[in-house]
């Protein structure tokens, strides 16, 4: 699956940062992970630090997939508003995913100190705004149901955001739980940590035939060699439909766009995460080199051909969507690239297991919220492989 155009600002940024084999020979492991992004080095890396042999295979060069086209926001709030959210999962679990995609955030900087690399995740408080007056009654709802459950959390009103970002919105909220995360770069530091604790990774190494036997599976590769392994872990994101035998994903196409460096590296308050209630949303965030990201403009179809030849078209919709929000800002880009783009019907991520592909485990972060997924789907799957009851898995279940 082509899953994005070519040139994403964090690659080019950063290039090849580590170099890793493909495979070239048969190999025995306890665990095998399908998918060297973030997904599948978070993965590796709670099963290595809880003491199993694992190896992560990719097909393409590691974290070069979705990864390299992540925007990277961390944020707590699910596509899916949690006023909604009740209605499609119930109060009890709406409330816990909420919860659990907050601590994500702050479990994945803690992982970002641990790696020692510098600025992987920086806290960023997180602005929704009312695109529109009619939207003020439903993010009303969304405010009061949030706080009532703990969340820290601002109403303000047209004169608090035009005070403190200079534009003109009937409402907003302010969350003081974000952040912003590097995620092709905390990939590549993931899985260094995983090789110096004994872990193996090879990219460039396409899975071809996947054989369930009794006590394991079975890998077989492009150049046929085989992989055996107790457990298996499918991380490969989007591309992980394949393995499924029911239609779990439905894929979009998404834009984003990078500003040249600016002289200043403070631009609104806080430099927060801004993001707004329409559907698809706008989003910003900043960069630590002192560009302002800007993203959206989804459509509903993703055929790559097509979704790159309307790249330019949507670079030119998103830097005027910024100018009239900060016209005093001078936004000219200087990347833009698109990618594929999946969300399910409640908006929750796909974790566990089914009957159909048994040893196997998905962890398959969707939506806005791909990255808190992916440590939350690492958390659970740890437990499944070692027989521990995660009372959160059910909330992510194939069958919930």
């Amino acid at each position: 699956m082509d899953l994005r155009s070519p040139y994403p600002y964090w690659l080019l940024r950063y290039g090849t940062i580590n170099n890793y084999p493909s495979l070239q020979k048969n190999i025995q492991t306890s665990i095998a992970i399908i998918g060297a992004g973030i997904s599948g080095a978070l993965a590796a890396r709670e099963l290595i630090n809880a003491g199993h042999a694992v190896t992560v295979i990719d097909r393409r060069h590691a974290g070069t997939g979705s990864t390299a086209a992540s925007t990277g926001l961390l944020q707590y709030e699910i596509d899916t508003p949690l006023y909604k959210l009740i209605n499609l999962a119930g109060e009890k679990n709406a409330v816990r995913s909420y919860i659990l995609c907050r601590e994500a955030i702050y479990e994945l900087e803690k992982i970002g100190r641990q790696l020692k690399a510098e600025e992987l995740v920086r806290f960023r408080p997180s602005l929704q705004y009312a695109s529109y007056g009619s939207h003020i009654k439903n993010l009303e709802k969304e405010y009061h149901l949030r706080k009532n459950v703990g969340f820290d959390l601002q109403w303000m009103d047209q004169h608090a955001i035009k005070t403190n970002y200079g534009f003109e919105k009937p409402a907003a909220l302010l969350s003081a739980d974000g952040a912003e995360a590097d995620a092709y770069r905390i990939t590549h530091c993931l899985l260094t940590e995983c090789i110096n604790l004994g872990a193996k990774v090879f990219d460039n190494t396409k899975v071809t035939d996947i054989r369930y036997a009794k006590n394991g599976v079975e890998l077989t590769t492009s150049t046929g060699f085989n992989v055996k392994a107790r457990k298996l872990i499918i991380a490969c994101g989007y591309e992980s439909q394949r393995y499924i035998p029911k239609q779990v994903q439905h894929l979009q196409s998404t834009f984003a766009i990078v500003s040249e460096p600016f002289a200043e590296q403070d631009f609104w308050f806080r430099n927060s995460l801004i993001w707004e209630t329409r559907k698809p949303y706008l989003y910003l965030r900043t960069s630590n080199d002192r560009r302002i990201l800007v993203g959206g403009k989804d459509v509903d179809w993703s055929d790559p051909q097509r979704r790159n030849e309307w790249l330019p078209k949507k670079a030119r919709m998103l830097e005027k969507a910024f100018k009239e929000l900060f016209p005093r800002i001078p936004f000219k880009t200087d990347f833009k690239w698109a990618g594929a783009f999946a969300s399910t019907r409640d908006g929750l991520p796909y974790i566990g297991s089914i009957p159909e592909r048994p040893h196997t485990y998905f962890a398959l972060g969707f939506g806005g919220n791909g990255i808190t997924f992916s440590v939350i789907a690492a958390n659970i799957i740890r437990d499944m492989i070692e027989g521990k009851k995660n009372s959160d898995a059910s909330i992510f279940s194939f069958n919930r």
